[in-house]
């Protein structure tokens, strides 16, 4: 366990895993703990030197009162990365792939390449009215209710029914876990203000897309928005919904294994 701490004093915590092999920074979408990519960082640590990053405002990181926003959050990841070896691979998922929108943007001297998963670059009248909904759900104090809501949102039911008892429990502690709420729905909120999709053909540096056949919180036509505002950039669809690095970590860690393998036979 490892804590940066941002200019502001706020303590971002974050975690390495491997010793070899390109570096990967692993970004969590919005419920920003790092845990989320466990199965995915499993498959890489061997052969790839891995940072998996919380929030600030989330995981173990510190909980300021605020303002949040995603420009705040990336620039927390560009100091850490410049603080802890420089440039990497950056891998972000939902949020986090807004996040890497942000970073190949305002901090693209510390990317080498960009996997965006499941994520946008402007939000669209039914992901306002979605998102608005759920940090409502936050201000009036329902957070088993916000919790059970993103599970119906976020899992295939398949995966719903093999781990009812644990997403059981998950609601249970929802009110501890996302303490304090105005944060978690501060949080929420600064998804609606992203909007970056104007400047996406600026970037330059090697770009993969990924969604979700069966997303509803991020459709595909919202990551094919997307690849088509980045040159070059290289457009895939998996199977599953929007929690797809979860659910199926090998399907996801082979496509980040052969775009890292090509970015960096380019690279070198």
């Amino acid at each position: 366990m490892a804590f940066f701490t941002a200019a502001d004093g706020c303590r971002i915590h974050y975690e390495t895993f491997g010793a070899n092999g390109p570096r990967l920074v692993l970004i969590p979408g919005l419920g920003g703990d790092g845990s989320f990519w466990a199965g995915v960082a499993r498959l890489l640590e061997a052969d790839h030197r891995l940072i998996v990053t919380d929030h600030r405002g989330a995981g173990r990181s510190d909980r300021p009162e605020g303002p949040y926003s995603i420009p705040l959050i990336a620039s927390d990841i560009a100091s850490l990365l410049a603080s802890t070896g420089g440039p990497a691979h950056i891998i972000g998922h939902s949020t986090g792939g807004a996040i890497a929108q942000v970073l190949a943007l305002d901090h693209a001297d510390l990317g080498l390449s960009y996997t965006i998963s499941s994520s946008w670059a402007r939000a669209d009248a039914r992901f306002r009215a979605l998102f608005s909904a759920r940090a409502e759900l936050l201000e009036a104090d329902m957070a088993g209710t916000y919790q059970r809501l993103g599970h119906v949102l976020c899992h295939e039911p398949s995966y719903l029914d093999a781990h009812e008892e644990q997403l059981e429990a998950a609601v249970a502690a929802a009110s501890r876990m996302l303490a304090p709420l105005a944060v978690a729905a501060a949080r929420v909120r600064m998804l609606l203000d992203h909007d970056r999709l104007a400047d996406l053909p600026r970037i330059a540096a090697p770009v993969q897309v990924i969604a979700a056949i069966g997303d509803v919180v991020t459709p595909p036509a919202l990551s094919q928005a997307i690849a088509a505002a980045i040159p070059a950039a290289r457009y895939s669809s998996l199977e599953g919904t929007h929690f797809h690095p979860l659910a199926d970590p090998v399907g996801f860690a082979a496509l980040i294994r052969r775009f890292i393998a090509e970015t960096e036979q380019q690279i070198s």
